[in-house]
Order: C-alpha cells, then structure tokens, then sequence
C-alpha cells in the first residue's frame, strides 16, 4: 500500500518506532501506576491511592491516541506484552516498596516517558512530521506536569 503523508517511507517508519517506544514506555509507565494504586498502603494511603487512580486512569486513555498514531503512519501497533516490552526502556516492574519509594519510583519513571517524548519530538521536527508533534506534545506537558506534582510529593 502506498503512503503520500509529506514523508519518506524511511521517515514515516522512523516516526513509527519513535512513536511505539513512547507508546511501549507509557505502557510500561501505566501498569506500574496501577500495580502502586493496588499496593499502596499507609498514613497516605487514601491520598496516594486516589492519585495513582488518576495518573494510570490518564495514560490509559493516552495510549490509545499514542497508538493510533502509529496506525496512521501506516505500522501496526505493538501486539503483545513481549513486543511492548522490546520497545520500552522503562520497566513495568513494581516491587516491593513504601508508599515513598512508590512516588520516586513514579518520577523516574515519568522522566524516562519525558526523555523518550523529547527524542521522538526531535525526529518529528527533523522531518517535518506536525501531526506526531501535535500528539506529543501534550503528552510531554502531562508527564512533566506529573512528574513536578510527584517530586512536591516527596518533599
């Protein structure tokens, strides 16, 4: 099938893989969240539960307009735990921990997601592709904005 989208083939699937590791790191982020919102206990318990609902809540709704920009570019979404899992740099591992190493464990997390926002960000303006910026770049605002509020958290 041809593609006339403004970019090369070798463009478009280069945006494609930016934009499934965004997808696979919001992903991994996401269960994490979750998996904290299940597990969290203590004096904070309620606080953090309720906004550990949210922050998974959000991204769960985000990867679905993540990964129907990889469909529009012309590639299938990843399909498969395994497959997300190749294309993350950030684990969905949520061990053992107290509702503070939760919360840094979320940061880190959340500036891993900025970090691989900002690189497929970069490729997009190196290729002229408006339409993955106009769906990152919010994405970038949240996780940034997240990651600020989970930091106020700490202290």
């Amino acid at each position: 099938m041809s593609f006339n989208m403004g970019l090369t083939e070798e463009q478009r699937l280069a945006m494609a893989d930016a934009v499934s590791a965004v997808l696979a790191d919001t992903y991994a982020l996401y269960f994490k969240t979750h998996v904290y919102h299940w597990n969290v206990t203590g004096p904070r318990f309620h606080d953090l539960h309720a906004l550990f609902e949210l922050q998974y809540n959000e991204m769960w709704t985000a990867t679905d307009e993540i990964a129907e920009r990889i469909r529009a570019l012309g590639v299938k979404a990843p399909n498969s735990y395994v497959a997300m899992g190749a294309a993350a740099t950030l684990g969905a591992e949520a061990g053992e921990a107290d509702a503070d190493a939760m919360v840094a464990d979320l940061l880190k997390g959340h500036e891993v997601v900025v970090a691989t926002i900002r690189k497929a960000l970069e490729l997009a303006s190196e290729h002229g592709d408006e339409a993955t910026a106009d769906v990152l770049t919010p994405r970038l605002t949240v996780h940034e904005k997240t990651a600020w509020m989970l930091r106020s958290t700490l202290g």
